[in-house]
């Protein structure tokens, strides 16, 4: 998926978060976007996702050659962040099911590899709200990844993670981005978007 974005500027109430802002990532790239706290990039990576709109400018979201409307751009991404709950009383099991009736999963995948893949097979039957906040994110990451869609949305995915599973998170990426737009917001936090093809940081 080409996404074009250009004179982008995002407020609250009064309060601008960014504006003036350029960028067009090339479909089946690595886009890295960069900043500190409040700087605006989960924000951008919202307006990616058409779950926020922009009070200026515009954006495109092109899959070929067809413009995809923003009412529909949801069915063509995955987004993996700490902020996004997951049901407490699903067991991983159910979990991934449930995402999988919305998504379809990377060809060839089942529940059971899907579920081997995360790491996290010891817990099969346990329910999320006794996951640990890595746990819960290795789930977030692997749900995002494996599904079978043209564009992928990570905030911060190194979150909670410890170096084993920064590592696993790394390895996941390089297997299941290959063609596919990719889009690594972060706090500078350099092993989460080191791959990446191009870097954007936002300045407040």
């Amino acid at each position: 998926m080409r996404i074009q974005i250009q004179n982008l500027g995002k407020r609250f109430n009064r309060e601008w978060v960014f504006r003036n802002l350029e960028l067009e990532i090339a479909s089946g790239s690595k886009q890295a976007i960069l900043g500190g706290n409040g700087s605006g990039k989960s924000t951008l990576l919202r307006i990616i996702s058409a779950y926020f709109s922009p009070s200026e400018g515009s954006i495109m979201h092109q899959l070929g050659t067809e413009n995809i409307k923003p009412d529909v751009v949801y069915k063509q991404i995955s987004i993996a962040a700490p902020y996004l709950d997951i049901p407490g009383l699903f067991t991983l099991e159910e979990a991934i099911a449930f995402h999988f009736k919305f998504k379809s999963p990377v060809k060839g995948l089942k529940l059971a590899d899907i579920i081997e893949r995360s790491g996290l097979q010891a817990h099969a039957h346990k329910q999320i709200r006794h996951f640990s906040s890595g746990m819960k994110q290795r789930l977030r990451l692997s749900l995002a990844l494996m599904s079978d869609v043209p564009l992928i949305l990570l905030d911060e995915p190194a979150s909670n993670l410890d170096a084993k599973a920064v590592q696993w998170y790394r390895d996941l990426t390089a297997e299941f981005s290959q063609g596919k737009t990719l889009v690594v917001c972060s706090n500078h936090e350099n092993r989460e978007y080191d791959f990446c093809d191009n870097v954007l940081e936002i300045k407040t």
